[in-house]
């Protein structure tokens, strides 16, 4: 469908054209060049965190943070209201998932029933901070892993930049991962970042990330006429040097496109607070939301699915995110849980639904998604 407004677009400019242009008539080192040591180090000062790695994707991050901490056959308490990749990566990294119920101001993890959830098994929590916006439980949660001596691994891949007073979430458990996917904060189109305190994590995740090669002796692979050793079982999960090049110049722009995104948050609230019946997406305090997504809870289900079919026929393009992974028919499956098993999450999850959020919506576009919300609920629910 050709929309009138698309859920998101890519922001860019002539600098990240350049950016990845220079890296392509050098003719060389488009694989595993300079630019992602490069792009490493400069996410490392904006963080303050010194072990910071790349990687093609975001799931792929996880992925090999979970390997490197060595979760087989232990406990993951994951929320089941967020992306599958987060639960996925346990799986596969042979962990189990316990899903855990997600609260209903920030959509994060709930403080009290991870509590019940932990066991003598448990390994981890991975918190997620939905949509942007720092999960409310943060600075409990990692209180109550370090009182049980577990991990508190962030899942922060909608939050980059986003933070608790002056801290940034993805620096505040002892691992974390973020998405640079083309809808995320800064994009390399495909792409990730993974971060840990730990430097044994940190050397562990670079052998995963490139079959296992050890680089330290002979340097970088494509660079010597040596053979490298292999130590260990790794993927390819590195992130090409265009896509790198392309993070750096996107990095250049962040403190814009935050901005730019808050002052669209800001109109959305200011003019859908008038509407009764929507719960808007408002950062607790000291929480500093990046609007990622634009996240609205409605009435109640059949409101959600009514809204979201009269904003199709705007050509107003919005989205359910996110279904309970829970009641996905692989975990179904994998798991044997059913309906119930989660039911505030269940709850959420029926009425959520994410419009519209990025930083080419032009002010007649935020116009017209409003008052077409506006029409809706004079329409459709008009108080009898």
């Amino acid at each position: 469908m050709n929309w009138k407004i698309p859920l998101f677009k890519m922001h860019y400019d002539e600098e990240d054209i350049s950016s990845v242009e220079k890296v392509l008539r050098r003719g060389s080192f488009w694989a595993d060049g300079p630019e992602i040591k490069e792009f490493e180090n400069k996410i490392g000062k904006l963080l303050d965190m010194q072990n910071v790695l790349a990687f093609n994707s975001g799931t792929s991050a996880l992925h090999t943070l979970l390997l490197a901490h060595d979760i087989e056959e232990k406990e993951i308490i994951v929320p089941s209201f967020t992306f599958i990749a987060t639960s996925n990566a346990v799986l596969l990294a042979k962990g189990i998932p316990i899903f855990a119920e997600s609260e209903t101001e920030t959509l994060g993890l709930d403080f009290e029933d991870v509590k019940r959830k932990i066991s003598d098994k448990t390994k981890a929590i991975i918190l997620v901070h939905f949509q942007g916006c720092p999960a409310r439980d943060t600075i409990k949660l990692k209180k109550l892993a370090k009182e049980k001596n577990i991990l508190l691994i962030e899942d922060a891949a909608q939050a980059f930049g986003a933070k608790i007073e002056e801290e940034h979430v993805g620096t505040l458990g002892d691992s974390s991962i973020f998405s640079l996917c083309q809808n995320k904060i800064i994009t390399t189109g495909e792409g990730g970042i993974a971060l840990t305190k730990s430097k044994k994590i940190y050397e562990k995740m670079k052998l995963i990330r490139s079959h296992g090669r050890f680089e330290e002796k002979h340097g970088d692979y494509f660079s010597n006429i040596n053979e490298n050793e292999y130590t260990t079982i790794g993927y390819n999960f590195r992130l090409p040097t265009i896509n790198a090049a392309l993070g750096i110049s996107q990095l250049n722009k962040l403190d814009k496109i935050i901005k730019k995104r808050n002052d669209i948050a800001s109109y959305l609230n200011q003019e859908l607070s008038k509407i009764n019946d929507i719960i808007l997406p408002i950062a607790p305090k000291n929480h500093f939301n990046v609007y990622q997504m634009y996240t609205i809870i409605l009435k109640n289900n059949e409101q959600r699915n009514n809204l979201q079919k009269f904003l199709e026929q705007k050509g107003i393009m919005t989205k359910v995110y996110f279904n309970p992974i829970h009641l996905s028919k692989l975990y179904q499956k994998e798991l044997n849980l059913a309906k119930g098993h989660l039911p505030n999450t269940e709850d959420i999850a029926n009425k959520v639904l994410t419009l519209p959020m990025h930083v080419e919506l032009k002010n007649e576009e935020l116009n017209y998604m409003v008052e077409s919300i506006n029409e809706f609920f004079k329409e459709k629910y008009i108080q009898k």
